[in-house]
């Protein structure tokens, strides 16, 4: 039988024998001689312990910051390469940074509408009903006024993810997302993350690229399809679930020790509380 055309399954990132520096130290080093390739449709985890540079991992994937060595590909083109002549490549990243990231004097419909606002040079009254469409999605429609100093920070993260969705991208990177949340938040985030890699109806039911940081495996499970350790500036691909819980690796079996978060819809339920008004954390 053939092998399925790469046009079926395209490479969306793609690393060979790449060097991660970190963004506090031009020449320090968070990861070497990364050979790592994500698929579209992949749901992909990359965990590690506290201060084994995850974030700059994120970034550089991102495009944000070139390798130190090696070559990263996004979409088949390597990043020095996506510059303005190739935004619209760029824009099919989507990041959502540990740290919400908002501007503080915008309130959040302006922070969500600003990729619309900015990239597509449309005003307020033209991004109306799909920013609104966003906000209802995630639950911000109380906090739509609100600035983000106003706001808890589990709902300012919400935010940071709405605005990484706006322009539709085919690949989401999100820097430990349920990092500081308590068990709703957590809840809801799984809910929602799963539907966008299965199609989200805001996405005209596309399924959605995943990959994300973490500092447990275990809250992952039934979740991500894929896993990967960073530690000691090694990269280290898992692969499914059932190799991660045969992985006899010390950290590894560190990772799978965290506390494992119930599932629930991320719609809202019966005795799930939502911000019916901008008191509610």
């Amino acid at each position: 039988m053939n092998a399925p055309p790469e046009t079926a399954n395209p490479t969306l990132i793609e690393m060979c024998g790449v060097t991660v520096g970190t963004l506090r130290d031009a020449a320090a080093v968070a990861a070497r001689d990364v050979n790592w390739r994500v698929r579209a449709g992949e749901f992909w985890v990359v965990a590690g312990l506290d201060g084994t540079g995850k974030s700059d991992f994120l970034t550089m994937t991102a495009g944000l910051m070139p390798p130190h060595a090696g070559e990263l590909r996004l979409f088949g083109e390597p990043i020095h390469t996506l510059e303005s002549a190739r935004l619209a490549q760029r824009l099919q990243v989507g990041l959502v940074f540990q740290g919400p990231q908002l501007l503080n004097h915008l309130t959040v419909f302006e922070n969500v509408a600003l990729p619309l606002r900015y990239h597509r040079n449309a005003s307020r009254a033209e991004v109306q009903d799909v920013v609104d469409a966003m906000l209802a999605a995630t639950e911000l429609l109380p906090w739509s006024a609100s600035t983000p100093a106003t706001m808890p920070r589990a709902w300012q993260k919400r935010a940071g993810l709405a605005r990484a969705l706006m322009l539709q991208p085919e690949l989401l990177l999100l820097d430990c997302p349920l990092s500081g949340l308590d068990l709703r938040h957590a809840n809801w985030w799984l809910g929602f993350l799963d539907e966008l890699s299965r199609g989200h109806v805001l996405l005209k039911d596309r399924p959605m690229t995943l990959v994300m940081t973490a500092e447990d495996f275990r809250v992952w499970r039934g979740e991500a399809r894929q896993f990967a350790l960073l530690e000691d500036q090694r990269f280290t691909v898992l692969g499914g679930w059932a190799q991660v819980e045969q992985s006899r690796d010390a950290t590894v079996r560190l990772l799978l020790e965290g506390h494992e978060v119930g599932r629930q819809p991320a719609r809202a339920t019966p005795g799930i509380q939502t911000p019916s008004d901008p008191t509610v954390s």
